[in-house]
């Protein structure tokens, strides 16, 4: 069956545009513009059904692509208005100036007249389609009641749409089913109910009461609508140039490792000459950067040369260029490729040319080895938490000289993170920096040492090579510190297996009592599972449960019984005994169950999929604990939990996985049991000693024990019944002092 794709054109009567929250305007934003439309004005009394099914079956539709002209953020101004509150003043009009308050309205700037797309794709003809593009001609205003519009709808094959976006003057932002990137408002099923519901409420939010011989008003909130957050991709345009002798003698005409600088500076001049003789004052903010402000910085072209790596053999001159267009630079990428495709190269202070052009190049496949595969983009899996830089970063000077006293070099070292951490921010990557290394030397092998490449305006000095590990994954390119315009900077991923275990730091406005650990563990499991649905794309099918590895249970929903731990851990830790809950970790089967660890290669998947979910896990909520904001951290080797001990005892209470006989002495018992468990997960055998006994309100028996192993063992140790939910969790016994 062929694909058709529902098309909607937006045009706002004016350059500007006054929404809050989000841009391009949200597919919700815009279903709620439909339905104001549809149902409004002269067309309330019209009959209701048809719109009804349409509007539902919108509802069902996967979100939209959404294409939306370049735009820059516009300065906000302030007004003093009247407060909507003449009750708290007796409702006296005369006082109203006791009622003003600061209002900021802000804006954007559009630098075209392009119409905003969403473009929707389904299988077939569809009734409902034609309906909706007919009642989008009913819109008229999109985000406040400042920004008339019209739209006109229409439906089309999918490849002529797909067609209209390639020409189209603006950005793309397509819908992605992982956790980078923000999240978008999208309709879904019930989307237009609570819409209805909310308009039905607002329009008798005020109840009047009387009580007495006075009436008393009271407000009643409307309920919010409904609706799901995608996660959209506004990637730059990435055109790749391939560095070619003009006379076509080589492949390629390379250009050693050294002169990235020169390169970039080289590319840009012939960007600069051809562009600025139609736009000499946006050739200068965007491509030179002269006067260019703070809000200009992310809209600005990028040329970045690309040395050949890959290999550990591999020469590592450069033999291609790749040039990034923003999604809100005001220039096109037919315009940017029109100013260097064929372009001879020449030198910016003597004019010579280098006898080197630039060749749009066909084959992409040199991207993934900076972070970038638009072939995988689709499922998230290019990301990487651990990137290290191929040409040196230019960071301030915070380094010490050499023999500096330790408090000096630590002084110093904290500061140069701070300068890495500033960079990364500058550059727009969001992920939090959680381990940063500088040096000098190259971190491979035919890589040159910062100080022998050609810094341009910066000092020697300033140049540092960067290893930086992210608590979340992040995609490339990536190009950090002051001279990211100039070639320098740029780092590639090193590719890592997923961690097997996410460790976060739980901040709570009330302290949580280690008693309440369990409903923190299944808090914490119940948010994971949510996030792996929330980011599954492909993985699942329509309907498809997710794997026991996240659940715990088979796919007719029983509980797993296969004799191994074959799902996910869930702990909550009180790390410092101080009886209340400070960590929270999601623990991969194979790092609790040691007899697992042949079947890595099977779980990788998993892994995958978990460190996806994991990325984005910053809030915990629990009807009876409330709202838990979430810290990522990255443990370190002396970890209370994670750590190497000989010696560990038990943080949560041990429970057997069988009930002793009654005959059976019961300290005996639970040796016996936990010596099972430590044999079962491949532990060594540990000297078990029981301090303490307890039953439960079923009479279960709960017990808190000391293991000795003969050597140091890594953690976590959890062991027992319910230590999927942290029950049996070990922690290192510290010695007492003296």
């Amino acid at each position: 069956m062929d694909t058709s794709a529902l098309l909607i054109e937006v045009n706002l009567l004016g350059q500007r545009w006054h929404g809050v929250g989000d841009w391009p305007p949200s597919p919700f934003r815009l279903f709620q513009a439909l339905v104001a439309g549809a149902y409004g004005g002269r067309w309330v009394a019209e009959d209701s059904e048809a719109k009804d099914d349409a509007f539902r079956w919108l509802e069902t539709l996967a979100p939209p692509t959404i294409a939306a002209p370049p735009k820059c953020e516009l300065s906000s101004v302030t007004h003093f208005v009247p407060n909507n509150d003449l009750d708290s003043v007796g409702g006296d009009p005369r006082r109203i100036s006791e009622l003003r308050v600061a209002k900021s309205l802000g804006a954007v700037w559009l630098e075209s007249n392009e119409p905003i797309l969403y473009l929707w794709t389904f299988e077939g003809a569809n009734v409902e389609a034609e309906r909706i593009a007919a009642l989008a001609e009913r819109l008229h205003t999109l985000g406040r009641g400042l920004d008339p519009a019209f739209a006109r709808g229409m439906t089309l094959p999918a490849s002529e749409a797909r067609t209209r976006l390639l020409t189209y003057t603006g950005s793309v932002a397509h819908p992605r089913m992982r956790p980078e990137g923000g999240t978008v408002r999208c309709p879904t099923p019930g989307s237009l109910a609570s819409l209805i519901r909310r308009q039905r409420a607002v329009t008798g939010r005020f109840l009047t009461e009387r009580s007495g011989r006075k009436a008393v008003v009271s407000f009643r909130q409307p309920p919010k609508p409904q609706f799901r957050s995608v996660a959209y991709d506004r990637p730059p345009a990435c055109v790749l140039y391939d560095l070619k002798p003009i006379d076509g003698s080589r492949p390629f005409r390379p250009s050693a490792l050294a002169n990235a600088t020169r390169i970039a500076r080289a590319v840009r001049e012939v960007a600069a000459h051809r562009l600025s003789t139609h736009r000499t004052a946006e050739t200068e903010r965007f491509v030179i950067g002269r006067g260019a402000g703070s809000a200009d910085v992310l809209r600005r072209v990028r040329i970045v040369p690309l040395p050949t790596i890959g290999h550990r053999h591999a020469d590592p001159s450069i033999r291609r260029v790749l040039v990034q267009i923003p999604p809100d630079c005001p220039f096109k990428v037919a315009d940017v490729d029109w100013a260097l495709s064929g372009s001879e190269l020449f030198d910016p202070e003597t004019g010579e040319t280098w006898g080197t052009t630039l060749v749009r190049s066909g084959d992409r496949r040199m991207l993934r080895h900076f972070g970038i595969d638009e072939e995988m983009r689709e499922n998230g899996s290019q990301r990487y938490r651990r990137w290290q830089t191929v040409t040196p970063s230019v960071l301030p000077n915070t380094r010490q000289r050499d023999g500096a006293s330790g408090d000096m070099r630590r002084s110093s070292e904290e500061r140069a993170a701070g300068a890495v951490v500033q960079a990364l921010r500058h550059a727009g990557v969001s992920a939090q920096a959680s381990n940063v290394r500088l040096q000098r030397e190259p971190f491979h092998t035919k890589g040159l040492r910062a100080d022998a490449f050609d810094a341009g305006r910066f000092p020697v000095s300033r140049l540092h090579h960067l290893e930086v590990r992210f608590s979340e994954p992040v995609s490339g390119p990536l190009v950090i510190g002051d001279g990211r315009w100039l070639g320098l900077g740029l780092m590639r991923p090193v590719r890592e297996a997923p961690p097997p275990l996410h460790v976060f730091v739980a901040k709570s406005p009330t302290t949580l009592d280690e008693g309440r650990a369990r409903d923190l563990a299944t808090a914490l499991r119940r948010a994971v599972m949510a996030r792996a649905e929330a980011v599954a794309g492909a993985r699942l099918q329509t309907r498809e449960r997710l794997p026991t590895y996240f659940t715990g249970h088979t796919p007719d929903g029983g509980p797993a019984r296969s004799g191994q731990h074959e799902h996910l851990f869930f702990l909550a830790a009180d790390t410092d005994l101080d009886g209340h809950v400070d960590r929270l970790i999601v623990v991969a089967p194979e790092l609790a169950d040691r007899s697992l660890r042949g079947m890595r290669a099977q779980r990788d998947p998993y892994r995958v999929w978990l460190d996806d979910a994991c990325a984005e896990l910053r809030v915990l909520r629990s009807n009876a604990l409330g709202v838990i904001k979430l810290a990522r951290i990255e443990p370190d080797q002396n970890d209370p939990i994670l750590g190497r001990s000989r010696t560990w005892i038990s943080s949560r209470p041990y429970r057997p996985t069988q009930h002793p006989k009654r005959s059976a002495e019961t300290s005996a018992a639970i040796e016996a049991d936990v010596a099972l468990e430590c044999r079962r997960r491949k532990l060594p055998e540990p000297n078990i000693h029981v301090l303490d006994l307890a039953r439960g309100p079923r009479n279960g028996l709960r017990a808190r024990v000391r293991l000795r192993f003969p050597l140091a063992v890594e953690g976590p140790i959890v062991l027992g019944a319910g230590s999927h939910l942290g029950d049996g969790l070990f922690i290192h016994e510290v010695a007492p002092p003296g």
